[in-house]
């Protein structure tokens, strides 16, 4: 994982990606709990594409929000975003966060 600082503040960050099909099928057996049945159903493809030579590969996401807190001055990102949430931590354009059902829950292992 990487960050871009300016002035102590984050502007961006980023990791390099998955790019090994043995340590991607890892994530999902052992981390996820996704059985290796529905692994090769749900993300056989990927894992195909993974063990025919993907190449190391990473990427990295710039603020423009935290950048333009910098440009205007302003020591509050929600001055600066479009959309910034409620105190209540809501955002008010989607409604979000909303209910997930209990079945999503349950296949995440989020549930009891």
């Amino acid at each position: 994982h990487y960050d871009l600082v300016c002035n102590g503040m984050e502007l961006g960050g980023g990791s390099v990606r998955v790019h090994n099909a043995d340590m991607q099928l890892h994530i999902f057996e052992r981390v996820l709990g996704i059985p290796r049945e529905r692994c090769r159903a749900c993300f056989g493809h990927l894992l195909d594409a993974l063990a025919s030579g993907c190449p190391p590969h990473a990427g990295i996401a710039l603020g423009m929000d935290r950048l333009m807190s910098i440009m205007c001055e302003t020591p509050s990102l929600s001055d600066v975003i479009a959309f910034p949430k409620s105190a209540a931590g809501n955002e008010l354009m989607t409604g979000a966060p909303s209910q997930v059902d209990a079945a999503t829950l349950q296949e995440y292992h989020l549930a009891a």
